[in-house]
């Protein structure tokens, strides 16, 4: 994990990767991005404070031989090609991972890519007094009401259910960070709930 990341979580860029990334998913179990439940980010320009992911290793080494070859060919002024000389002489592949973790990919704004600014601040606020409800079990004045809001259907493939075979879907996983609000909740048949799992696409 990048050392500047790691210090905007509070910790020393020598803690473990390992530490870190634990740390953060306690931290953040209950977070869950805006966008995917209002579908629009609410933060707007403010993302672009927050930093990207660092360069896979692949990404970085193009782009170290790219500066060689601009050298080469005597490109920038003298301040530049002093610096981007450090740089290529001082490159390091094995301080860039190969591939990014996916819990840290999804922690990323799919539009800018920077690192998105709930899992910095993680509070389970909404824009109400409420806080979010937060866990697995959903209570059982919410199932009623998703029942009858989709008609005992299930969302996904449309079947008509009896009371006895209807299973309750989040459509954004507790696993990441969806809530058991009526909102986050639909009515499901076995199948479709066996086969989404925890995988969602917003």
């Amino acid at each position: 994990m990048d050392a500047y990341i790691k210090q905007l979580l509070g910790f020393s860029p020598q803690t473990s990767d390992r530490r870190v990334r634990a740390e953060w998913q306690r931290r953040t179990k209950s977070v869950c991005k805006p966008c995917w439940e209002l579908k629009y980010c609410p933060y707007g320009p403010l993302v672009e404070d927050f930093p990207l992911l660092p360069p896979t290793r692949a990404e970085a080494t193009e782009h170290n031989e790219f500066l060689q070859k601009q050298l080469a060919a005597g490109a920038y002024d003298r301040k530049r090609r002093r610096e981007f000389r450090r740089q290529v002489r001082e490159f390091d592949p094995s301080k860039y991972p190969v591939v990014h973790a996916k819990s840290d990919v999804e922690k990323s704004c799919t539009v800018f890519g920077h690192m998105c600014p709930v899992f910095f601040v993680n509070e389970p606020l909404t824009e109400t007094r409420t806080l979010r409800r937060v866990g697995r079990s959903i209570p059982r004045e919410v199932m009623l009401r998703v029942v009858r809001r989709d008609n005992n259907q299930c969302q996904s493939c449309g079947k008509v259910l009896k009371d006895t075979d209807i299973e309750f879907d989040h459509i954004i996983p507790v696993a990441k960070g969806g809530s058991s609000e009526e909102g986050n909740v639909q009515v499901a048949c076995l199948e479709c709930n066996r086969t989404k799992g925890a995988h969602y696409e917003p």
